[in-house]
C-alpha cells in the first residue's frame, strides 16, 4: 500500500474531506489533492505532523508494503482517538465562545424587560402617551430583537464548534500530552472557574432584593413593583452570564478529560436518558395542550408544566438509576 493509499484511507476513517485535512496541516486543499493524486509528497515536517494526527508510525506512512494500521480507536474499544492538536484546538475554540455565548444567554434573559415596562406603562395612567397596542406590539419587537440576535450569537458559536461535538457524546482516547497539559490548564483555570462561580451565585441571590425593595417601598404601584422585577431579572441575568462563561470552559476541560457529567460511564448512559427525556416533555405539552383544547382554561393548564418542572429531577434520578444498573 503506498503513501496516497494510506493517507486516503486515513482521512476517510476519520470522516474529514480534504478541505477538513488541509486545515488541520494548515496547507491548501490542493497540497492535499496532490499528495492524495501522487503528484507530490509531503515534506518531513508534514509526514510527521500527520503522523501525529492520525496517530500512527512515520514507518507506516512512509513504507511501500501492505500493513494493516490498528488506530488507536480499535486499541481502545472503538472510541475515538484525539491528538495533541486537536485537543489544544477545541480547547481555544471553547475558550473564543465562551463570552459571546454567555452575553446570548444574557441577552435572552433579559428580552421580556421592555415588554414587562412598556405593560406596566400603559396600565397606569399613560395611556394618553402609550396605547395598550403600542406598548405590547413595541415590546414584543423588543423581546423578538434580544432574542434573534442571542440566536444568531449561538449559531455563530455553534459553528465555531461543530466539528467537535463528538467530544460531547463519543467515548475518547485523548493523546497523552494532551491530557497532561489540559489537567494542567483546568487548575490553572480552577481558581477563576471558583471565583467566577461564588460571584455568580450571589448576584444571582441578591437579584431577588430589588423585587422585595419595590414591594416594600410601594406594593401598590404597578410601575415600581414592575421596574423593580425588571432590575432583579437583570441581576440575575448578570449571574448566569459569569456562570456559563466559566461553565463553557470548564466544561470543554471536563469533555477532554472524561470527567464529570462527560465520564465514560455517563456518555454511555447519555442515550438512554436523553431518549426519557424527550419523550417526558413531549407528553408534558401533549397533555397541556389536550387539556387547554377541551377545557378552554388557559389560565390553569400552564401548571402542567410547573408541576412536570417540579417531578422532572425525580424522574431524571429514576431514569439514571436504571441506566445505572443495566
Amino acid at each position: 500500500m503506498i503513501f496516497a493509499d494510506k493517507l486516503i484511507k486515513l482521512r476517510r476513517q476519520k470522516g474529514w474531506s480534504q478541505e477538513e485535512l488541509a486545515e488541520r496541516m494548515s496547507v491548501t486543499r490542493q497540497s492535499v489533492s496532490k499528495w492524495e493524486s501522487m503528484q507530490s509528497l509531503p515534506d518531513i515536517d508534514r509526514i510527521l505532523q500527520l503522523s501525529e494526527l492520525f496517530g500512527v508510525s512515520t514507518d507506516y506512512l512512509l513504507k511501500d508494503e501492505v500493513e494493516e494500521v490498528q488506530i488507536h480507536e480499535e486499541k481502545e474499544n472503538d472510541s475515538r482517538y484525539v491528538t495533541a492538536q486537536e485537543a489544544e484546538d477545541f480547547i481555544q475554540a471553547k475558550r473564543k465562545i465562551a463570552l459571546p455565548f454567555s452575553i446570548g444567554v444574557f441577552l435572552c434573559i433579559i428580552s421580556p424587560i421592555c415588554l414587562l415596562m412598556l405593560a406596566a406603562f400603559s396600565d397606569n395612567n399613560i395611556k394618553n402617551y402609550i396605547s395598550e397596542n403600542m406598548a405590547g406590539g413595541t415590546g414584543i419587537i423588543a423581546l423578538l430583537v434580544f432574542v434573534a440576535v442571542a440566536v444568531g450569537i449561538f449559531i455563530f458559536c455553534g459553528s465555531k464548534t461543530s466539528q467537535y461535538q463528538y467530544m460531547e457524546k463519543e467515548i475518547l482516547n485523548v493523546d497523552s500530552n494532551a491530557v497532561k497539559k489540559a489537567r494542567s490548564e483546568k487548575e490553572n483555570f480552577s481558581k477563576a472557574y471558583t471565583l467566577n462561580t461564588i460571584m455568580g451565585v450571589i448576584i444571582c441571590v441578591l437579584g431577588a432584593v430589588p423585587l422585595f425593595a419595590g414591594a416594600v417601598i410601594n406594593g401598590d404601584n404597578v410601575i415600581i413593583v414592575v421596574a423593580c422585577l425588571c432590575i432583579s431579572i437583570f441581576i440575575v441575568a448578570v449571574g448566569v452570564m459569569l456562570l456559563t462563561r466559566v461553565n463553557t470552559i470548564n466544561n470543554a476541560f471536563n469533555m477532554l478529560l472524561q470527567e464529570g457529567d462527560y465520564s465514560k460511564d455517563k456518555k454511555r448512559r447519555n442515550t438512554l436518558v436523553s431518549a426519557i427525556c424527550v419523550t417526558y416533555w413531549l407528553s408534558a405539552v401533549a397533555i397541556f395542550l389536550l387539556w387547554s383544547f377541551l377545557t378552554n382554561k388557559w389560565n390553569l393548564t400552564w401548571l402542567v408544566f410547573a408541576v412536570a418542572g417540579v417531578l422532572f429531577p425525580a424522574v431524571l434520578s429514576v431514569v439514571e438509576h436504571i441506566s445505572r444498573k443495566k
